[in-house]
């Protein structure tokens, strides 16, 4: 299974950004689907969640009311749309995808590269 993750880049605060993630070589409805991220010096924490249908979702305190997940199962494709963007969300993003639902760090079964955010003030 092979995850791909786009569309970050560089944006004021207050911005907004949509990431996606595609997913191959998979069954990719077998899989619960998270958002991930690392910032400089700290470690990787859970942002978002969403079960297999997309019917569930949650997220991290820090970004709730902020980030919106969903998934297009007939597109193979998760995407997190971020609004009011703060300098802390500054981080590189990482969808993951896991057979287990909800999904956590430990549980992972498959990460993508990353795509880099960076929010200035």
């Amino acid at each position: 299974v092979q995850l791909q993750a786009s569309g970050g880049g560089l944006v004021q605060a207050g911005g907004s950004l949509r990431l996606s993630c595609a997913v191959s070589g998979g069954t990719f409805r077998s899989y619960a689907m998270g958002w991930f991220r690392q910032a400089p010096g700290k470690e990787r924490e859970f942002v978002a969640g969403i079960s297999w249908r997309g019917g569930s979702t949650y997220y991290a305190d820090s970004v709730k009311g902020r980030f919106t997940i969903s998934r297009d199962n007939a597109k193979n494709t998760v995407y997190l749309q971020m609004n009011t963007l703060k300098p802390e969300d500054t981080a590189v993003y990482y969808c993951a995808a896991d057979e287990k639902y909800p999904i956590s760090l430990s549980g992972v079964d498959y990460w993508g590269k990353g795509t880099q955010v960076t929010v200035s003030s």
